[in-house]
């Protein structure tokens, strides 16, 4: 054992290949200037040494010391708004405990847990993460509030489904079923049955008549080799008007022509 100087004020007793091993003590009377990296908070219930270190992220409690057979000890981050000064003993087993088993969610019996993430404070219900606003709730938090919490998240995504549907309507498909333009991640679309053809560009969605759409979705289809699709109808009326106008031949002519009566001798 060594007497060390801590950079940032304070004295203690350290071992002697100190910082490779963290093992510290404060001397008497010094403990409220000691470095928060080593210092010892007290221990747990089973002896064992809690002490508040600080780390690349920033300031942190850990239980016991890293060893060869548990070469990762607990660890948990201090919260924002957190003082390492006045951090005791109890709150840094606070969070050593977590995530904190709240309950069995009432639907479905899975446990509701709450704890601290990389994005704030939470509950969570299987895969499912709501968020909570205050770090001190996570300590707290009862089985009514963290189903209230939950709910709230499925209604909210609910919501953004519901607010995904279609831009617009564009009509019957000729073999049967809705063709509409969709909002997309990479632009707007049309969709039709399991067809979705993106608008080229310069193409507005408002614009977009059926047979544009329709020309898209059998184009989409051919190339992805899904359900073949029925090409729009075209007007049959200049085709007649075409055959109308067309020569006839010699043969068709003679064949066409209305056959005459010979009157006979009687």
């Amino acid at each position: 054992m060594h007497l060390k100087t801590a950079r940032s004020g304070g004295a203690f007793i350290g071992c002697g290949n100190y910082p490779d091993c963290r093992y510290t003590r404060p001397l008497a009377g010094d403990a409220e200037s000691v470095a928060s990296d080593g210092r010892i908070l007290g221990q747990d219930d089973q002896g064992v040494e809690i002490s508040l270190r600080a780390g690349r992220f920033g300031p942190y409690v850990q239980r016991g010391d890293a060893t060869e057979a548990n070469p990762k000890p607990d660890r948990a981050s201090l919260p924002k708004g957190w003082s390492a000064d006045g951090l005791t003993l109890d709150r840094a087993l606070a969070l050593l405990s977590l995530p904190r088993e709240v309950g069995k969610h009432p639907d479905d019996g899975v446990m509701i847990e709450a704890g601290i993430g990389r994005f704030g404070p939470y509950v969570k219900h299987g895969s499912v993460y709501a968020n909570i606003p205050e770090v001190e709730e996570v300590f707290t938090i009862g089985m009514n509030r963290a189903v209230e919490v939950l709910a709230q998240k499925a209604q909210r995504g609910a919501g953004r489904a519901a607010s995904a549907g279609p831009l617009r309507s564009l009509g019957a498909h000729p073999a049967g079923g809705e063709v509409q333009v969709m909002p997309g991640k990479y632009g707007p679309y049309v969709k039709w049955d399991k067809v979705n053809a993106t608008l080229p560009k310069g193409v507005e969605p408002e614009a977009i008549t059926l047979e544009e759409a329709l020309v898209l979705i059998t184009e989409k289809a051919g190339k992805s080799g899904g359900r073949k699709t029925a090409a729009p109808k075209k007007s049959t009326a200049p085709k007649a008007a075409a055959d109308r106008k067309a020569p006839v031949g010699k043969a068709a002519a003679k064949k066409a022509a209305p056959k005459r009566k010979v009157a006979t001798k009687g």
